[in-house]
């Protein structure tokens, strides 16, 4: 293996990179190339399935065009979703997140809220969102759900979610609270492409009623959006 490719490759790894060896099975030297999400793929024969395997995360053999057989080692984060709310959503949302292989944080600076007895499962940090924001540091393998209801709370995370291209980016809120959302944060700068992004009201229209119900629908479009494409989880 070409020491600086699999030196390039365990820095995305231990970065939270997204990357893929490509290794030339059939080539006795093995030829190698690493692909990185960003890479510009326009021709290549591999863009498509490049595409479905970051976005599974499986590796596997592939045979390219003219016969070759390719092995792609296919390294992705572990998907997180933050959870901006120590609601009863939450409560019921952090166990089946982390039983579908989500890495878990709650964050939510209401300390009568935030409590490891009400939240024994998963990273508990009872801060404002905009304080630890380097500590989570959001990235396009992770999920975003605002569950407070309330702006001062809610806006900064989901403005920043936006902006780092996470995956999914949710607000709880009616229809109403949704449209006085967009102004607000239009006004502090989010575009309005980037807002259409927002699955709000939040969760799949399986007309869920209970915490536990509304828990159930956000991770449906957790991870359709993850599976599929954000695209698609509106």
């Amino acid at each position: 293996m070409d020491i600086n490719l699999l030196s390039r490759f365990n820095a995305a790894r231990t970065g939270r990179r997204p990357a893929i060896l490509v290794t030339a099975l059939d080539d006795a030297g093995k030829a190698q190339r690493l692909i990185g999400p960003d890479d510009d793929l326009a021709g290549d024969p591999l863009a498509e399935e490049v595409a479905r395997r970051f976005r599974s995360g499986k590796s596997g053999i592939v045979e390219s065009a003219d016969g070759t057989q390719l092995f792609l080692t296919v390294s992705v984060p572990p998907p997180r979703l933050v959870l901006i709310g120590a609601v009863h959503i939450s409560q019921a949302l952090v166990p089946m997140a982390q039983i579908a292989g989500f890495d878990v944080v709650v964050i939510d600076p209401r300390t009568a809220f935030a409590t490891p007895e009400r939240f024994p499962g998963g990273t508990l940090l009872a801060e404002w969102p905009e304080d630890v924001q380097e500590q989570v540091a959001l990235d396009p393998y992770t999920a975003v759900a605002a569950l407070t209801h309330d702006p001062k709370i809610d806006d900064a995370p989901l403005r920043a979610a936006l902006a780092a291209g996470c995956f999914y980016v949710g607000a709880l809120g009616s229809r109403k609270t949704h449209a006085r959302r967009r102004e607000r944060l239009l006004e502090a700068g989010v575009s309005a492409a980037d807002f259409e992004r927002l699955d709000a009201p939040i969760g799949a229209d399986i007309g869920a009623a209970s915490p536990a119900e509304i828990a159930v629908a956000v991770l449906a479009n957790v991870i359709r959006a993850l599976r599929k494409g954000p695209e698609t989880a509106s």
